[in-house]
């Protein structure tokens, strides 16, 4: 499939990357949508929370949204993507990884960017409610990584999955981290650690036996936060062995359904690696659109309707 010629151009101040990025995380008005929580429960005994929103008729057709780092099914991004597939004849799953509905999960580990085995629990889950004939998955940012890595290992899934959507996307963990760590990025890099620091500190309470004061100090980075913790709860050697083995690029070869991957040029939180133009002209199945601009899920179409929640629904209905 050869790469997709994009005609998004925003007005003048959504060109630069940064103003797109925050203004669509902080400043966009949130999307009026009504919501129903259900509590899923893990193999392991821990839970995920995923927030339902349907359209106006019952439909046979269900998406599964999955959101980026430190997110959660409120974040302006995941409702905008759920109202405008509610419109169009989508039942919509929101998931909120494990600690990000507001409430500290139960397990020492949470979520991170290949960890398919939840994503497989939840399609699982959704799948023996009877309801559904069609199942597409749509991730952002590490969300986007997850559903393309569950595709791509996988020989066999349920027959109901049509087709993803992955929207800026960190098809390399080790290179994106090398990006949000360029001194351009540094509010950003700041906010998710201060925010997972938190999320550290407040489990130490619960797993005394692996999580000390002492490892709490030494969470300066992004990168030590994986050293100290994402790698260790979940199986890796170091942080490097995690981003290695959960990369979604070397998944791509063997996605076997269709699958629209939107990165825009100037995501400050992208690197090189996250363009595989080359691949993508090689493969069949994964339709890749490169827009001049975007920044970060930041492809502001107006307050309303995004590019990208626009796009997504025009390839999912194809």
């Amino acid at each position: 499939m050869p790469l997709i010629k994009s005609n998004y151009e925003p007005s003048f101040p959504f060109k630069n990357g940064h103003f797109s990025t925050i203004y669509s995380a902080k400043l966009r008005p949130s999307p009026s949508l009504i919501q129903q929580r259900e509590r899923m429960q893990l193999p392991d005994g821990d839970f995920m929370d995923i927030d339902w929103s349907f359209a106006k008729k019952p439909s046979p057709k269900v998406a599964i949204l999955l959101h980026g780092l430190e997110g959660n099914a409120q974040r302006t991004y995941m409702k905008g993507q759920a109202k405008v597939l509610n419109q169009n004849g989508w039942e919509v799953a929101s998931v909120n990884f494990r600690g990000c509905s507001g409430e500290t999960n139960l397990s020492y580990q949470s979520y991170n960017a290949g960890k398919t085995d939840d994503l497989e629990a939840v399609i699982n889950s959704i799948l023996e409610k009877d309801k559904y004939a069609e199942m597409v998955l749509v991730g952002f940012s590490l969300g986007g990584n997850l559903l393309l890595k569950y595709l791509g290992e996988r020989e066999i899934f349920p027959k109901q999955i049509k087709k993803a959507v992955a929207i800026s996307t960190p098809l390399s963990l080790k290179g994106s981290l090398e990006s949000l760590n360029e001194f351009s990025n540094w509010v950003y890099q700041t906010s998710f650690l201060i925010n997972l620091r938190k999320k550290y500190k407040a489990k130490m309470k619960d797993f005394p036996e692996k999580m000390t004061a002492t490892d709490y100090k030494k969470i300066t980075s992004l990168l030590q936060f994986d050293h100290v913790y994402t790698a260790p709860a979940h199986g890796f050697k170091d942080a490097f062995d995690y981003y290695e083995k959960n990369s979604s690029l070397q998944f791509l070869p063997n996605i076997k359904i269709p699958v629209y991957i939107l990165n825009s040029e100037n995501d400050s939180f992208l690197s090189s690696e996250c363009y595989p133009i080359d691949l993508a002209s090689k493969m069949k199945n994964v339709q890749l659109e490169i827009p001049k601009y975007g920044g970060h899920v930041g492809f502001h179409q107006n307050n309303k309707l995004y590019y990208s929640e626009a796009r997504a629904v025009q390839f999912l209905n194809e």
